[in-house]
């Protein structure tokens, strides 16, 4: 394992070219705090040639031949594993994951890119049988589906690597050409990719790395009318605020969720407790699906949670580089400090702390409470730390109705093995995905993926990235 990375000062990628700026900002080890590199803070007039140089590609990159953009995403894959140390190592360091995580990522991304590979090949429409009303008799009617130009990807810091992927593979397979703003606290990840990309063979302008705040290049992004598509993976007023600057642009959004998952009395507790610790854990709970709203039946809630709290006492804290951690810091101390002040607001409010409750700098111990009310902090709103709360209901219906009962609908999870209970908890959850016997957190990157409510718009996952990605063209023919 690369247990050091040589600081450095790292550029950014316009229009072909590796390109320097006068203002620097500083990359930090979000575990020891030291300074692991500097990356160039784009300027108005570099976005702007950023995306001059993605709108001027597009038209020989959007006739591409899908043979070539196959071989060019697939290329892309191979080298992330290639070197899947490597860029682990800098998610390690950039956004304080735990090793066994962010290898995990890297694995994810290798696959992200190569069903965004396969997608190149599957872009295509459908005949319209045009004689089904009397106006179209004698007419030939089909669709195709064409890129919709240069996208703007603004992603987060939680998973720099694969959502990232989720944004840049779709809009290459389908012919787009792109200009990503990754997040401030990440960017390395990013920079390393665009290395990758290049190497695989994406001509210049193609693809476009810049960096900046949100308030100055992702607002210089959103404005611009040579942008086309705007997906942005985020917070909900955020994503609101670029909604009312964009104009008419295409829009996939993802914006978080407070997951909830439900844990029936039929539930397998060997399979469901370990499961319940990793998805409220992972990645310090920094995850859009992790979960924060444990629903617990009466009957098997004292054993549950004497279970779940034994393993989070478990759990390893510390430096994310070493391979037997659990859980490393959170992305900033202000962060740590917030989730610490809902820890106890909600104490202050009546909830019990079962584990956990302390931080140390960015570091927050993972934590249980219990005891909690609905209108506390740590179950309406979305945490986004190591923190989860567990409650305990009587009836099935009760638990569905109180998971339900919040402004996002990202994902769902229910344990249970009765499939009346499971179909019923997937007609009334309204959210973008129902996990049966598994909690909200789990994912793989050819699902569709979105939320409802103010989870967000659109769907990701390779192929329904690729639909939102492209727009339709009706063809009809009269011979």
């Amino acid at each position: 394992m690369a247990e050091n990375v040589v600081a450095k000062s790292y550029r950014l990628l316009v229009d072909g070219k590796w390109v320097d700026a006068m203002e620097k900002m500083p990359v930090i080890d979000k575990y020891t705090g030291e300074i692991i590199g500097t990356v160039p803070v784009a300027s108005r007039e570099m976005v702007g040639q950023a995306i001059g140089a993605a709108h001027a590609a597009f038209p020989e990159w959007s006739r591409t031949p899908a043979h070539r953009r196959f071989r060019i995403l697939e290329k892309a894959s191979q080298l992330i594993a290639r070197r899947q140390e490597e860029i682990a190592a800098i998610i390690c360091r950039e956004a304080g994951k735990a090793w066994k995580y962010s290898v995990g990522e890297v694995a994810r991304a290798v696959e992200t890119f190569q069903f965004s590979a396969e997608e190149a090949k599957r872009i295509h429409g459908e005949t319209v049988p045009m004689d089904a009303s009397t106006a179209g008799e004698g007419r030939i009617g089909f669709y195709t589906r064409t890129p919709v130009g240069v996208v703007a990807a603004i992603s987060p810091f939680n998973f720099p690597l694969n959502l990232v992927a989720h944004k840049v593979g779709p809009a290459l397979a389908v012919g787009n050409t792109l200009v990503l703003k990754p997040a401030s606290t990440t960017p390395l990840t990013a920079v390393l990719l665009a290395e990758i990309l290049e190497e695989a063979g994406v001509p210049p302008g193609v693809f476009n790395v810049v960096v900046g705040s949100g308030g100055t290049v992702g607002e210089w992004l959103t404005v611009d009318p040579r942008v086309a598509k705007i997906s942005f993976t985020g917070s909900p007023p955020v994503g609101e605020a670029i909604i009312r600057k964009a104009g008419l642009k295409k829009i996939t959004m993802e914006l978080g969720n407070n997951s909830g998952t439900i844990v029936e009395p039929d539930a397998r507790l060997d399979d469901a407790v370990p499961r319940c610790v990793l998805s409220a854990f992972a990645n310090s709970g920094q995850v859009c699906i992790s979960l924060q709203r444990l629903y617990v039946h009466r009957s098997v809630a004292k054993e549950f949670t004497a279970r779940f709290v034994d393993a989070t006492l478990k759990l390893k804290v510390g430096n994310p580089l070493e391979k037997d951690c659990d859980v490393g810091p959170m992305i900033d101390e202000g962060e740590a400090k917030r989730a610490e002040e809902w820890i106890r607001e909600a104490v202050a409010e009546g909830a019990k702390v079962l584990a956990g409750g302390k931080r140390e700098g960015r570091v927050v111990y993972p934590t249980v409470l219990t005891d909690v009310g609905p209108g506390m902090k740590v179950m309406c709103q979305e945490v986004f730390a190591p923190l989860v709360s567990i409650c305990r209901y009587d009836s099935f219906e009760e638990a569905v109705r109180l998971l339900d009962d919040s402004p996002y609908g990202l994902q769902a999870g229910v344990y249970t093995n009765d499939i009346r209970k499971a179909m019923y908890a997937v007609d009334r959850i309204n959210a973008g995905g129902v996990m049966i016997n598994d909690t909200s957190i789990f994912r793989v990157d050819h699902m569709p993926y979105g939320g409802n409510k103010m989870s967000g718009l659109g769907r990701e996952g390779v192929r329904f990235a690729c639909e939102e990605m492209t727009n339709i063209k009706m063809v009809v023919i009269k011979p």
